[in-house]
């Protein structure tokens, strides 16, 4: 069983971790002393409830992430068991594995894309960046006009919020796409 303090210790650098500050910076927004700070976030400690909130304010998370224990969770989406939404204008499928929760910013799809014409998209949100790795077949992807050739295995990150495309060089071609929204 975890104690409340490692709960506390855990959170304190997940969320510090997840917004990007030092632990100067955090101690400094929630004006709580660095050595506080670093005993708290190393497991030793007694936190009051005015520090713990003090820092759940400067992280700008709710109270409870810092102290509620949280529960491993598993996800599984069968291959063939999400609908694909097809494109009208090219041989371009993707099925939404898992939609972006309140708070985060990214959405995770899997692509089947057929050779033909090339399936065109507008500039998203600015920010966005694609981050693309193919698991079959041979795609053609990412920003207009200079798009690369992606091959199994393959990565490649590039910016969404300009004109892109997805054109498959291969039948069959499939890739898994994360879309990060900044």
């Amino acid at each position: 069983m975890t104690s409340p303090l490692e709960i506390i210790s855990a959170a304190l650098r997940r969320e510090r971790d997840r917004v990007g500050l030092t632990l100067s910076e955090l101690a400094k927004r929630a004006g709580v002393a660095k050595s506080t700070l670093s005993q708290l976030e190393s497991g030793a400690g007694n936190p009051s409830v005015e520090t713990l909130w003090a820092l759940a304010v400067a992280l700008d998370v709710p109270f409870s992430r810092l102290v509620e224990q949280r529960a491993p969770q598993l996800r599984v989406v069968r291959a063939g068991h999400t609908p694909l939404i097809r494109s009208e204008h090219a041989p371009f499928a993707a099925a939404m594995l898992s939609a972006c929760p309140t708070g985060a910013r990214r959405d995770l799809h899997v692509l089947e894309v057929q050779p033909g014409d090339p399936r065109r998209a507008e500039a998203h949100l600015p920010g966005t960046v694609e981050h693309l790795v193919i698991t079959a077949g041979r795609l053609l992807a990412g920003p207009e006009p200079s798009p690369v050739e992606l091959g199994p295995g393959d990565y490649a990150a590039f910016s969404g919020d300009v004109p892109h495309r997805y054109e498959a060089l291969e039948p069959d071609t499939r890739a898994v796409l994360l879309m990060e929204h900044v």
